[in-house]
C-alpha cells in the first residue's frame, strides 16, 4: 500500500526521470504511464544537476593537475552520463530544420536514423563550444551544476505548455501527461535555490528562457510544434547558452 502514496508516486517519478533522460544505471522497474511521466517533469532540473555534478566532480579531480584534460573529461563524463541521447536529437533536429523541406518531409528528414553534413556540423560546432566554455568558466564545477539544471527546467516548460507536432509521438506521450502544475512548482523551488546562492545566478536561467522561445518560434515555424527530437536539442543548446551566460555573469559582474 505504501508504494501507492504520494511519497512513493514521486519517488518512481525521481526514478523514471533518472532513466529516460540519463545513461546511469539504475536497475528499477517502473511504469512507463501518465503518473510516473507526469511526476518525472517535476525532478528533470534535479536531473540536470546531477549530471552536470558528475561533469563538475571529474573536473574538480582533474583540474589541479590540467585544467585542459580536466576540461575534455569533464565534458566527456557528461555525454555519457546522458548516453548522447540529447546529442542524438540536436543533430536530427538541424539536419530537418536546416533542410528547408515542407512539415512532412522535415519530420520524415528527422525521424530518419542516419546523420545528415547539417547534424554533424552541429555536434562538431556544439561539443567543441562546450569544451571551450568549460575550460575558460571560473568555478566552472558549480556553473555546469546550474546550467545542466537551467536547461532542463527550461525543457519542462516546453514539454508542459508548448504544443506537440507529431501526435502519438515520445514526446506527444510528456506532454499530455499534463505536468503544468509540477512544473510550475518545480521551477518556484528551484529559482529560490538560486536566489539563496547568488542573485546572479538567474541571469543565465533567464537567457535560456529566452532562448528556449527564440527555438519555439523556429518550431513552431518549421514543423508546428516539438518533437522528442527538438527537446533534445532545446537540452543541449541550453546547456551551452546557460555556461555562456555563467562566463559572462563571472566575468563581467
Amino acid at each position: 500500500m505504501l508504494w501507492h502514496t504520494s511519497e512513493n508516486q514521486m519517488i518512481k517519478g525521481f526514478i523514471l526521470s533518472l532513466q529516460f533522460f540519463s545513461h546511469i544505471p539504475i536497475n528499477i522497474n517502473v511504469d512507463f504511464g501518465g503518473k510516473n511521466i507526469k511526476y518525472s517533469i517535476f525532478f528533470l532540473p534535479l536531473v540536470g544537476a546531477i549530471i552536470g555534478a558528475l561533469g563538475g566532480l571529474v573536473y574538480y579531480l582533474i583540474y589541479p593537475y590540467n585544467n585542459l584534460i580536466a576540461s575534455f573529461l569533464g565534458l566527456l563524463t557528461t555525454i555519457i552520463a546522458t548516453g548522447g541521447l540529447h546529442l542524438d536529437g540536436l543533430s536530427d533536429t538541424f539536419d530537418g530544420f536546416l533542410s528547408n523541406r515542407d512539415k512532412e518531409k522535415t519530420l520524415e528528414i528527422m525521424k530518419d536514423s542516419r546523420i545528415g553534413a547539417f547534424g554533424v556540423l552541429s555536434l562538431i560546432l556544439l561539443i567543441m563550444f562546450k569544451f571551450i566554455l568549460i575550460y575558460s568558466i571560473k568555478n566552472l564545477p558549480l556553473a555546469i551544476v546550474l546550467s545542466f539544471a537551467n536547461s532542463r527546467l527550461v525543457v519542462a516548460r516546453i514539454i508542459a505548455y508548448k504544443k506537440n507536432a507529431r501526435p502519438g509521438g515520445l514526446g506527444d506521450l510528456f506532454h499530455q501527461s499534463n505536468p503544468k502544475i509540477l512544473m510550475i512548482i518545480s521551477g518556484i523551488i528551484y529559482i529560490i535555490i538560486l536566489l539563496l546562492l547568488d542573485i546572479r545566478y538567474i541571469i543565465p536561467l533567464l537567457i535560456n528562457f529566452l532562448a528556449g522561445e527564440y527555438i519555439s518560434y523556429i518550431a513552431y515555424k518549421k514543423i508546428g510544434g516539438f518533437t522528442g527530437d527538438v527537446y533534445g536539442a532545446v537540452i543541449e543548446l541550453g546547456d551551452t547558452i546557460s555556461l555562456l551566460g555563467f562566463w559572462g555573469v563571472m566575468l563581467w559582474i
